[in-house]
């Protein structure tokens, strides 16, 4: 993934430069414990991908103006504030191979930081002055929290069905990935079609990325994914490989596996789980369907004019559903 990343950014470093002067202005404060926090999230940043689709996808129209630069702020602050509350949420002691904000500080400064970059996110979405804008953010926002809550739900359940999972992954990760695009659309006056291709280019590629991520759970060495294999399992994440092999199974089959998941997935659980999947086509069928959404993506990209962020925007949505972490 970080390749394709690093392609991106070398494609449109001017880009990625004037958008990181605005993200350092937008999260600097007169608060020495806020600036400190700010500062260790800076450090350790993830692959920025988020604020490069929003930057990617105005080029497929028109050059970039200050106002994708200020939406490519809004939506990785966003993005950050969900990081950093999830990890209080999940308990999470490590992101990306670093201790988390709340290992570090605890929980009530991670909850009020989270909370900070939300509203400094909401904050610079006004500064760009376009109502349908502020309107996109606070949607996602919305969606996305109704996608964690639906997910919490569903792990004390563990009653998931596809219809549900689809759903749920269209809140918690699709949202924001359709907000993006759509978002880099409207800071540089694309028409209506353009900016419904680019909505709906972002939404499916967000669905594959998320299945593929749930795939990984099954398919990687924990050092390659950067967290143990069958995470999910442990979390009573009941994802689509899951899902498909269920439909497949006996009923004693699936209830065993909801048990192991009820009473806390061993080693040897996990192992019992995964190749009860394979057994099933579900890694098969999973895979499938991420391809689906990705051959969607693809053909929302094909009706827009042919230009360097279009190949790269391809290149990302052929690269989601083959990466190996």
């Amino acid at each position: 993934m970080e390749a394709i990343v690093k392609n991106m950014s070398r494609s449109f470093s001017a880009d990625i430069d004037a958008f990181r002067q605005h993200l350092k202005e937008a999260m600097s404060s007169n608060v020495m414990i806020v600036d400190q926090v700010a500062r260790y999230l800076v450090r350790r940043k993830g692959k920025q991908l988020r604020p490069m689709l929003v930057l990617a996808a105005a080029r497929t129209i028109a050059e970039p103006t200050n106002r994708s630069y200020l939406a490519a702020v809004v939506v990785e602050l966003l993005h950050t504030a969900t990081l950093v509350h999830d990890d209080v949420v999940d308990e999470a002691e490590l992101r990306r191979g670093f201790p988390t904000i709340n290992k570090i500080w605890k929980n009530k400064i991670s909850i009020l930081m989270g909370d900070y970059l939300l509203s400094k996110s909401l904050i610079t979405a006004t500064e760009i002055g376009h109502l349908g804008l502020m309107n996109i953010i606070a949607n996602v926002a919305k969606r996305m929290s109704k996608g964690e809550l639906l997910q919490i739900q569903k792990s004390r359940k563990l009653n998931i069905n596809e219809e549900e999972y689809f759903q749920l992954i269209s809140d918690k990760t699709a949202s924001l990935f359709s907000a993006c695009c759509e978002l880099g659309a409207i800071t540089v006056d694309a028409t209506s079609g353009q900016r419904e291709l680019l909505k709906s280019f972002g939404e499916n590629l967000g669905i594959a990325f998320q299945i593929k991520d749930d795939l990984l759970d099954y398919q990687s060495k924990s050092t390659i994914l950067g967290k143990p294999v069958g995470h999910d399992l442990k979390d009573k994440k009941i994802t689509l490989p899951l899902i498909y092999a269920f439909q497949t199974s006996e009923n004693h089959d699936r209830k065993k596996v909801v048990r192991m998941l009820k009473n806390g997935v061993k080693h040897n659980d996990i192992r019992f789980i995964a190749d009860f999947i394979q057994s099933h086509d579900g890694i098969q069928k999973a895979t499938a369907t991420a391809n689906y959404y990705r051959d969607l993506a693809l053909s929302d990209l094909a009706k827009l004019p042919p230009s360097e962020a279009r190949d790269n925007l391809e290149d990302l949505a052929r690269f989601v559903v083959e990466r190996k972490k």
